[in-house]
Parts: structure tokens; C-alpha cells; sequence
């Protein structure tokens, strides 16, 4: 993190996470915005602000939608014709420096589960890399609201996508039809979240998400598949 210093006119420091662009289309679930049309500079310079205050040291609890005006160089109206809170903001934010979600392959339930737990995979070296990404996820698990948002904006929505794919694999003959795919869930993502949360030194090698699978579908293959 960077040594404290005026809130505005910082300069990015060279391994800050690239903040992807403001017109980038909205998050799964995510309202129409309110107000007048928004300007890409603006949010732009808001999000970055969030960035630039986070790299100061600043604990989430303490950044105000008043300092992050000051420091984005905008007023409050602006931030709030944006966003309704600023969970929503951090939320969007924390969406914009974390590694993108992935696009589907749609060949078969196991080549999406494949890319889906990749995602968890790459999004844990991530968190292991990104001093501030690990500090920000940290902290938000101590502001309730905050990770309720996290919670209902970024994480259901990709617990949904891959019961989903689950609900296909059955329907395709992939999976016995006799499962409990909330279950099934959890036998494939939980070993990747053990290793990449619960056991930060454990190796997460390139090929982990397609032996997790493929240990996994290997027990609930249909009789005679």
C-alpha cells in the first residue's frame, strides 16, 4: 500500500489492479441506473478514487460518500446519480479488479463446470497476488451489508450459473437424475475454495479444475454411461 498523501492527483502505482472500463456492460442482476446519462470520465474517476483511498490504507468503514467526491473530484450528486450506496459502488468495483467471469463453452455440462471452477481457481491466485484485493474481501466480511451485496451481486448469481449447468448435465443423461445438484455444488467448488481460501499455501496447479471434476462426475455418472 502506498504511503498517505493528498486524496487527489495520485498516480497509479505500477501492480494496482486495472479498473476495467465504465461502460463496460452492467453485472449479472445489476438496476438501471438513475438519473441523467452517465458520464464515463465521471465513473471512471469514482472508481478510481476507491482504488486510490483503499491503496492509502483507508479501512472500507472509513471512506464516505463525501471523501470519495473529493477525491473522484465530483460532487455527491454525481456519485449518488450512479450508485444508491456506496456497497453498491465497492461491490462494482471490487467486480472490476477481480479477474472477469468466464464465457461458456456450452459443449457439455462437464466442459462448463470445467471452466466454471477455473474461474474460482484463477480468482483464488488473484486474491493470493493482490495485496489489496485479499485486505478488501477481508474487510468486507466485517461490514454485514457490504457482504450481503457481495453476497447477492457476484456469488449467487455464479452459484446459480452452475446449478444450471447441473440441471443440464441430468437433463443431458451426464448426471444421475437421483442427486441433490445443491449438493453436487458444493462437491465440486469446495475443494477449489478449500485450497484457495481455507489453505492459501496449498498449490493450485493448471489442471486442478479438470481433475476436481472429473473425480467428481466420475461417481455420478448414470449406470451403463
Amino acid at each position: 500500500m502506498r504511503g498517505a498523501h493528498s486524496d487527489r492527483g495520485a498516480s497509479r502505482s505500477p501492480d494496482r489492479p486495472a479498473i476495467r472500463g465504465a461502460g463496460r456492460p452492467a453485472g449479472r442482476g445489476a438496476q438501471p441506473r438513475r438519473g441523467r446519462p452517465r458520464s464515463e470520465a465521471a465513473e471512471q474517476a469514482i472508481r478510481e478514487a476507491v482504488v486510490t483511498l483503499l491503496e492509502q490504507g483507508v479501512p472500507l468503514g472509513d471512506i464516505s460518500i463525501e471523501r470519495l467526491a473529493r477525491t473522484a473530484g465530483v460532487g455527491k450528486a454525481t456519485i449518488y446519480r450512479r450508485w444508491s450506496d456506496k456497497e453498491e459502488l465497492f461491490v462494482e468495483v471490487l467486480r472490476d479488479i477481480e479477474p472477469p467471469d468466464p464465457s461458456l463453452p456450452g459443449t457439455s455440462a462437464r466442459d462448463d463446470l470445467v471452466v466454471m471452477l477455473e474461474s474460482v481457481r484463477v480468482r483464488g491466485l488473484a486474491q493470493r497476488s493482490s495485496v489489496l484485493l485479499h485486505n478488501v474481501l477481508a474487510q468486507m466480511k466485517s461490514h454485514p451489508e457490504l457482504w450481503a451485496a457481495y453476497v447477492a451481486t457476484v456469488i449467487d448469481p455464479r452459484r446459480a450459473t452452475v446449478l444450471e449447468i447441473l440441471r443440464r448435465g441430468v437433463a443431458g443423461g451426464e448426471i444421475r437424475d437421483d442427486v441433490d445438484i445443491d449438493l453436487v455444488n458444493d462437491l465440486i467448488v469446495g475443494p477449489m475454495l478449500v485450497r484457495a481460501v481455507m489453505r492459501p499455501d496449498a498449490p493450485l496447479p493448471d489442471d486442478l479444475a479438470e481433475r476436481v471434476v472429473s473425480a467428481v462426475l466420475e461417481g455420478l455418472r448414470p449406470p451403463g454411461r
